[in-house]
């Protein structure tokens, strides 16, 4: 076993800030439409609230995702083979994480994630699992290129996106993520990804709007790390979370709605929100196959082998890294 301190890139002003973290907040308040990168829901509390939904009873895509990993083990091993560095952007769930690396005999192990705490505690457990993996978190914001430790470098890369998290993101910044990825990963590497698929709409909204509260809790929890970390005064008891299914995008759609006029300061900066406006928070974008080999296509990946859970509420795609294109 050989796990690593991670590597921090998280650009940080004098008081500590997450620069990035307050460009985004004040920006996407200050305009029309009130928006936040979605990805600013995953501090330690918001990834912890996210392995709490994934155990609500509404929430389908764990539950699903899992029973194609572990029945599909032995595919996975005969088409990704072993000795691979397996590099997840996000911290190792507790579940399914486990089942890829016992399926695939892998050379080493190396979690991506914003949330420090959070990935150093997910990447102890997977260490304390597998005690002879070599584990190597790194923090980093993965929507980027990232420099991957040097101890893997002469490994060829498997890389791990479960959770359909790529439906978080409009189809823009998904290809740019999955080109970076590409970038990240380099030559001969595969990708293990995650994509939910288009549902009932009643199953849909569900999902992220439970019956215990839960994944209003996970929304909350963004204006309290507003709040907290950029000296807000959000008045986080006079929103109210939402969860619509927009059918032109095929998404859910997580908003945060003023229940009243209500007004408040971030970082010194003043807003305003007049009752029924919303903050959007997060999209969860479904996909059939065209619209999900289309994505990957587009990302600099070739689909390889397509799986479904046995009601086909969810997929998982291995692809692989796509070379440069000679023709048309």
């Amino acid at each position: 076993m050989a796990t690593k301190q991670s590597l921090a890139f998280v650009d940080k002003d004098e008081d500590g800030v997450d620069r990035a973290f307050k460009a985004d907040v004040l920006n996407g308040l200050g305009g029309a439409s009130k928006a936040i990168p979605a990805r600013w829901l995953y501090d330690d509390a918001g990834s912890q609230l996210f392995e709490d939904i994934t155990r609500v009873r509404e929430y389908y895509p764990t539950r699903a995702e899992t029973e194609i990993l572990e029945e599909r083990g032995a595919e996975f091993a005969r088409l990704i083979g072993s000795g691979r560095a397996v590099v997840e952007f996000g911290s190792g769930s507790s579940v399914k994480t486990p089942l890829l690396l016992k399926a695939i005999d892998p050379g080493a192990y190396v979690p991506l994630d914003i949330a420090g705490d959070f990935l150093r505690a997910a990447a102890a457990d997977l260490a304390a699992k597998f005690p002879g993996l070599p584990v190597y978190p790194v923090e980093a914001d993965f929507m980027k290129p990232v420099s991957l430790p040097k101890e893997t470098e002469a490994m060829q890369k498997l890389g791990f996106f479960p959770g359909s998290t790529i439906g978080n993101m409009v189809a823009s910044s998904a290809v740019d993520l999955l080109r970076s990825m590409r970038s990240t990963l380099g030559d001969g590497a595969q990708l293990l990804i995650g994509m939910d698929l288009i549902k009932d709409i009643a199953v849909l909204e569900a999902a992220y709007d439970d019956s215990a509260g839960v994944t209003a809790e996970f929304n909350y929890n963004l204006l309290r790390r507003i709040n907290r970390e950029l000296d807000g005064t959000i008045p986080v008891d006079k929103l109210r979370h939402r969860a619509i299914w927009n059918d032109l995008y095929a998404r859910i759609e997580m908003h945060l709605e003023a229940q009243e006029d209500v007004s408040f300061t971030i970082a010194g900066d003043e807003f305003a929100m007049q009752q029924g406006e919303t903050i959007h928070t997060e999209n969860s974008h479904k996909f059939d196959v065209r619209s999900q080999y289309m994505l990957l296509l587009a990302g600099g990946w070739t689909p390889n082998t397509r799986w479904t859970d046995g009601e086909g509420r969810f997929s998982m795609i291995l692809a692989d890294a796509m070379q440069p294109a000679t023709a048309p």
